[in-house]
């Protein structure tokens, strides 16, 4: 029982950061809370707190990939490869924003 709560949880937490990377990047640079602002605003020289906030979401993805991986049922694979399935489409269309904004802006 103990495995499956830390799996369920942990499952969370992957979806939570993955999805965090991707509102973090389509919020944009600066501290604003105006959506798609980065598209209408012009470049920043400093990276400021919300490239730091994307940059520590996707380096916590990697432990929490790690932990979901071990504790999953294996028994089960269409249920433990959902989460991981929507944070890794998440995580896809943030770097692809991301390379967007960065090589065509």
């Amino acid at each position: 029982m103990r495995g499956e709560r830390i799996n369920r949880v942990s499952g969370i937490v992957l979806i939570a950061l993955s999805l965090t990377a991707l509102l973090t990047v389509l919020s944009g640079y600066r501290v604003s809370f105006k959506p798609f602002s980065i598209y209408t605003q012009p470049s920043q020289p400093d990276e400021g707190t919300q490239a730091h906030i994307f940059q520590l979401s996707i380096v916590a993805l990697a432990p929490m990939i790690l932990l979901f991986l071990a504790t999953a049922d294996w028994k089960r694979p269409l249920r433990s490869a959902r989460p991981l399935a929507f944070s890794a489409a998440a995580v896809v269309l943030a770097f692809a924003a991301l390379y967007y904004l960065e090589h065509h802006r």
